[in-house]
């Protein structure tokens, strides 16, 4: 998809690094794919699983595999839950348990994804690789703001490649969160990712990336 070449407007310059917070060593990644209203719509949420040693520190240059095929970028807002949930259907508690959100993106293995989904294997090669979702530091909850009003936008050498709002979300964050809770307990540390909007393309060596949510900028370079 050709890359939208408009100028962003201007965000205040406020550096996600300075929110940085650990993760625990033990998180598990659920990610939640086709969640625009520009995605193919499907009746129930659908959901994967990252181990935690795909997160990375998105501030650190990204390291493209070797010989493993084209890499796409996908730009999604991550919630990191405070407290366990298990079939949780209650917003209230739901709400209370998530302890931060901060951008993430989730890399894909784009020719060995459509080489799996071909031959009706699972995608786990393609999306769960070591180093597959470098995730800034979180911003506290009661700093964040609405959830579902946050903007977030990727350009990669200064041209917008994906752009956003969680308000056009299909299934909102407290709702997935809770579907997600039917099948996987969440426990402290783990980490949503929920879904990202148009415009996923290709990395190369040395672009340049810069990533926006909501007035906070965060730039990082991808290299081999």
């Amino acid at each position: 998809m050709a890359a939208d070449r408009r100028q962003p407007e201007k965000r205040a310059n406020v550096n996600l690094e300075n929110y940085l917070q650990k993760v625990l060593p033990s998180s598990r990644i659920s990610m939640a794919i086709q969640q625009y209203h520009n995605k193919k719509q499907h009746k129930e949420p659908v959901i994967f699983i990252k181990p935690e040693t795909a997160l990375c520190d998105i501030t650190q240059p990204i390291l493209l595999p070797k010989g493993l095929g084209t890499v796409h970028h996908e730009i999604e807002l991550a919630v990191l839950i405070g407290t366990m949930l298990k079939q949780e259907n209650d917003q209230d508690r739901i709400k209370s348990a998530i302890k931060g959100f901060a951008v993430a993106l989730d890399l894909t293995l784009r020719d060995l994804q459509q080489t799996l989904k071909a031959s009706g294997q699972p995608w786990e090669k393609s999306k769960a690789f070591d180093g597959a979702c470098p995730i800034s530091g979180f911003i506290a909850a009661h700093e964040f703001g609405d959830q579902q009003k946050a903007s977030l936008s990727l350009l990669v050498n200064n041209e917008i490649r994906q752009e956003g709002n969680t308000a056009d979300m299909l299934t909102a964050i407290l709702p997935l969160i809770s579907y997600i809770s039917r099948f996987f307990t969440l426990r402290p540390g783990d980490v949503i990712l929920t879904g990202t909007p148009k415009g996923v393309g290709p990395l190369e060596v040395n672009d340049e990336l810069t990533l926006h949510l909501n007035d906070r900028i965060l730039k990082t370079r991808v290299i081999e």
